[in-house]
């Protein structure tokens, strides 16, 4: 082993209390001696971690005997210190390795992490190796990996007993959705189409409920081409319909896709399938990478998409299949200004009202616009349109508050529709529904009573869990309830609120 390997730190233990997930017992670094160890300390809410996890899988798969992941889950939001939100979360992004509720930060200020994501690497006799902050690639870890677990060997000190990991996932109840993440209502064809984000498909519905009508993806991840029940998605979200195209941010791919309703087929339409290191380049769509696409929006003959990865926002020219920048210069944070160079934060949710393209900027808990090009005949220049801020102050303020601008907190929000000159909010981690009035200025709850669960009735008794989405059809709100595995139904005059029954 190279000395520059050779830990010699002691790893801090963790604290006895702590609440654990995917283990039948709290674990320990003293415990888990002759084990390499990788500490994650992650956020649920954080794209960076989230492009971390699949590099983790590829980690475990190639050391499964030898190395144990731990996520230590140090929350951002209050909403993700709650343990039952973290078990949602590591259920939703197929976390299989343990994971420690660190909601106090005790193993964050411990270890002196100062990002999410942030790695740690610990050798088998409990010393820190290595550390990184931000986003990394399995390959460039696995030969360190590989060097202790040689070096280690030499002596006997590595131990390849199986970990046992009772998966939070084994207990759950299978349910026809699982976490949808969007939704689209299409009144005219009377037909909701839903993310079923969690088992990898776009279900069709009839808008009032009922038996689905098709199934497009096959129900395991992938990413393929062709006839609806054969091609496959990874946890697809946004939806978007023009005419019979029916189109899909499929985000785990880092693709976006489109589905031709009259024939269900599914076909590529941008991405390579690899992320964007670290933002797309203009160019050809259908070869060009993107970032954890999260929503889509088709205006005429061009898709906008949020990409949630980059922190911007792009568009596709649907004609000449060129991908262009709209919106963010790729750096994370709060600014408004000229749309190139503004800064967003994680935009996840999409959504216009024949003016503005609306956004539900997730990390900066707040709702933006941008005028849209050749929106009427007193629109700006569309190199001089500017990035405007309604609802949200920063990265890291956030609440739940009624108000004018500077008054209002959202926490988290990850869907915005637009009807009858108001827009619509998923407050995702508020648990809530809002309405913004662009005029006044001002935004408010219209449904929710701010605690998770699944309860129908009036705007204040009604429950949602974290819902992601939603989409205006009339006086009617379809809501993805995330966590709920369901649709809910939201009158959007008075609150009230229903979940609609689907079946298979």
């Amino acid at each position: 082993m190279s000395e520059r390997y050779r830990g010699k730190v002691r790893a801090p233990e963790f604290p006895a209390g702590l609440e654990w997930l995917n283990t039948e017992q709290p674990l320990s670094i003293l415990g888990l001696a002759g084990k390499i160890k990788v500490l994650h300390f992650w956020t649920f809410c954080c794209i960076n971690c989230m492009h971390v996890l699949p590099q983790l899988r590829k980690l475990e798969e190639r050391f499964p005997r030898e190395l144990v992941v731990i996520g230590v889950h140090s929350a951002k939001f209050p909403a993700e210190g709650r343990t039952h939100n973290v078990r949602a979360a590591v259920m939703r992004l197929d976390v299989r390795h343990p994971v420690v509720n660190d909601r106090d930060f005790l193993l964050w200020r411990a270890y002196a992490a100062r990002a999410w994501p942030t790695i740690v690497l610990i050798d088998p006799e409990g010393r820190i190796v290595a550390g990184h902050a931000g986003e990394f690639q399995a390959d460039s870890l696995a030969p360190v990996i590989a060097d202790l677990i040689q070096e280690h060997d030499r002596h006997g000190k590595i131990d390849r007993r199986p970990l046992a990991a009772p998966l939070e996932r084994w207990k759950q109840v299978d349910t026809l959705l699982s976490f949808p993440g969007k939704v689209h209502a299409d009144p005219e064809g009377g037909r909701l189409f839903v993310a079923d984000t969690d088992h990898h498909r776009v279900l069709q519905f009839p808008l009032e409920g009922g038996r689905f009508q098709a199934a497009f993806g096959s129900g395991m991840w992938g990413r393929v081409d062709g006839p609806g029940v054969r091609a496959r998605f990874h946890a697809p979200q946004g939806l978007a319909l023009q005419g019979e195209s029916l189109y899909v941010a499929d985000a785990d791919n880092h693709m976006v896709r489109k589905i031709a309703l009259e024939s269900g087929v599914v076909t590529t339409i941008a991405g390579t399938g690899d992320q964007a290191q670290p933002w797309p380049q203009p160019g050809p769509a259908r070869t060009t990478r993107l970032n954890s696409p999260w929503d889509v929006l088709p205006l005429g003959d061009r898709l906008y998409v949020a990409m949630a990865g980059s922190h911007q926002v792009w568009t596709i020219h649907l004609r000449s299949g060129e991908l262009e920048l709209f919106a963010g210069d790729g750096r994370e944070a709060l600014l408004d200004g000229l749309r190139l160079g503004a800064r967003l934060a994680q935009p996840s949710g999409l959504g216009a009202d024949g003016q503005r393209l609306w956004l539900a900027d997730s990390e900066t808990s707040s709702i933006r616009a941008v005028p849209l090009p050749h929106a009427g005949p007193d629109a700006a220049p569309e190199e001089e349109a500017a990035v405007r801020t309604y609802v949200g102050q920063g990265l890291f303020e956030f609440g739940d508050r009624d108000g004018t601008r500077s008054e209002a907190r959202l926490q988290h929000c990850l869907g915005v529709t637009c009807a009858g000159g108001l827009v619509y909010v998923a407050d995702a981690y508020n648990n809530k529904i809002k309405v913004l009035d662009p005029v006044k200025r001002t935004i408010r709850t219209l449904a929710g009573s701010g605690e998770p669960g699944l309860h129908d009735g009036t705007a204040g008794e009604a429950n949602f869990w974290e819902p992601g989405g939603l989409h205006a059809a009339g006086d009617l709100l379809y809501v993805a309830d995330t966590n709920n595995h369901a649709v809910r139904v939201v009158d959007r005059h008075t609150g009230e609120t229903r979940t609609l029954h689907l079946t298979e």
